[in-house]
């Protein structure tokens, strides 16, 4: 028998055999299901992988090409946006044990209280009517669109995060701003009077402000023809100088707590009760702002923009908390934990604004900076004896308004806006517009609030009584401490 007698006999016994016709059955469809899924990847996934500039070429009209943008939702994007938002939301945590942390224990319950129904108090005013007014299309001074989230689209405007992802993501940073305000108000606001601030703190004054910046049409986002518009990436003014502001004009109104003594006066801040949950609260904070910051690029695509504004972020932070304690070190001789949970506060709250225009040496000078605003914002607010149990008024106010100058200062150019340290004539055009804009709605918040507590002053239920609080604000509003005796379980099964 000759070699190809041989090879034919050979394969046709390959071919015969049962388990390899099942090999070769099972190989070949697998490779068909394959190909057919690639065809049909490419067929009916490619345009919105690839963009939207080929499939735009087709479109005969603009309006049919805004339509598209505005109904076109990107999985990417929405899940970035998605993953954000949760971690802003966790912040209200850090909030509740920061504050609780740094008040006493007749003041805990109350804290927590407030925290939990601020927060579902502004979900349903943000659906209701908050979200409308801030990004609805309208004028420059508010919108009137999407009440009860009506008529909304597919996608955020071009944003392709998907409506209700952008929603959820904008009512945390809601959420934030009422919860600062209540932050300078601890231990002497009655509940009732809570809610009735936190109403139109959430409803209306962060929304309607919000929108002059992020909304479309704002004025201050229109400023100059668009030229050289004010900026504010994350919130340094949208969220933390309105927050501060209308927490220094309740905090004014409401008048100290009971007993309260200043520095001036021989005095000081009474210490926190728990420096632990303190020392947690904040560090929960400062990874909440990693959805904060790197969460309103709103784009899991611009991921160089993302990990620059993440380091920036961290960076501010670590510069803030060790300005701030090295700072007070010759006052005291000991490294003070409140003071750096506070000064890192201060370095990202500095930072927000101008996390994505900075490189990594703006963002340490600009939260080292922010470190001692905090330390001498406090030095303020204690000396004009106005009492401020968090030091939300420095943290948030004051170093809101640093890092919102700051744009004008240090943003490098690279990323489309120049500070005067990087371009003279620019720079100083920027940094006009940053202080001025700031400056407005600083004063807005500021007035807008002082009239708001005064008219929940009238109503008799913004400052508890001065019984309830000699009896601690906890059992009069609550009726239960946060810690309870020992002593107060034996007998009773618990």
């Amino acid at each position: 028998m000759n070699t190809v007698t041989l090879e034919r006999g050979t394969l046709k016994a390959r071919l015969a055999d049962k388990e390899r016709q099942r090999f070769f059955v099972a190989f070949l469809t697998g490779k068909l299901i394959g190909v057919m899924v690639a065809m049909y990847a490419m067929i009916s996934l490619g345009p919105w992988i690839v963009g939207t500039l080929a499939h735009a070429a087709s479109l005969p009209k603009a309006d049919e090409m805004q339509d598209q943008l505005t109904n076109t939702v990107n999985g990417l994007n929405t899940a970035w946006t998605l993953i954000a938002a949760f971690l802003v939301f966790f912040m209200q945590a850090g909030f509740m044990m920061l504050e609780a942390g740094f008040a006493r224990t007749r003041e805990v319950v109350n804290i927590l209280q407030e925290c939990i129904v601020d927060t579902c108090l502004c979900a349903l005013l943000f659906w209701a009517f908050g979200f409308a007014f801030m990004f609805g299309v309208g004028n420059k001074w508010i919108g009137h669109e999407y009440f009860f989230l009506n008529g909304a689209p597919a996608a955020y405007g071009s944003t392709g995060v998907a409506f209700m992802a952008f929603f959820l993501f904008q009512f945390a940073f809601a959420d934030t701003c009422s919860t600062i305000t209540s932050g300078a108000m601890v231990g002497r606001t009655g509940f009732v009077g809570d809610l009735l601030y936190s109403f139109v703190v959430s409803g209306f004054i962060y929304p309607i402000i919000g929108h002059w910046i992020w909304g479309p049409g704002g004025w201050l986002a229109t400023l100059n023809d668009g030229a050289r518009i004010f900026r504010d990436f994350a919130g340094s003014t949208v969220v933390h100088t309105v927050g501060g502001m209308v927490a220094l004009a309740g905090a004014i109104v409401l008048g100290p707590r009971l007993g309260r003594k200043f520095k001036r006066d021989g005095g000081g801040l009474p210490p926190g009760h728990d420096l632990t949950i303190a020392a947690i609260g904040g560090v929960i904070l400062w990874f909440g702002w990693y959805g904060f910051n790197p969460g309103s690029t709103l784009s899991a695509m611009d991921a160089t923009g993302i990990g620059r504004v993440a380091t920036n972020t961290t960076l501010a932070a670590a510069a803030g908390g060790l300005a701030a304690m090295a700072l007070i070190y010759p006052r005291i001789k000991k490294w003070d934990m409140g003071i750096t949970i506070n000064g890192f506060l201060g370095g990202l709250v500095a930072i927000t604004a101008p996390c994505y225009w900075v490189n990594a040496f703006g963002a340490i000078c600009i939260g080292l900076i922010g470190g001692i605003v905090v330390v001498y914002g406090i030095d303020l607010i204690e000396h004009f004896r106005i009492d401020d149990p968090i030091g939300a008024v420095a943290v948030h106010g004051m170093a809101g308004i640093w890092g919102t100058w700051s744009v004008g200062l240090f943003a490098t150019g690279q990323y489309g806006v120049t500070g005067l340290f990087w371009g003279k004539e620019e720079g100083l055009k920027q940094l006009w517009i940053q202080v001025w804009g700031n400056g407005v709605v600083a004063i807005v918040a500021f007035v807008s609030g002082f009239v708001l507590f005064k008219a929940v002053g009238l109503t008799k239920t913004l400052r508890v009584s001065e019984e309830g609080e000699r009896e601690g604000i906890d059992i009069h509003e609550h009726g239960s401490p946060a810690y309870h005796p020992e002593a107060a379980y034996m007998g009773k099964g618990l």
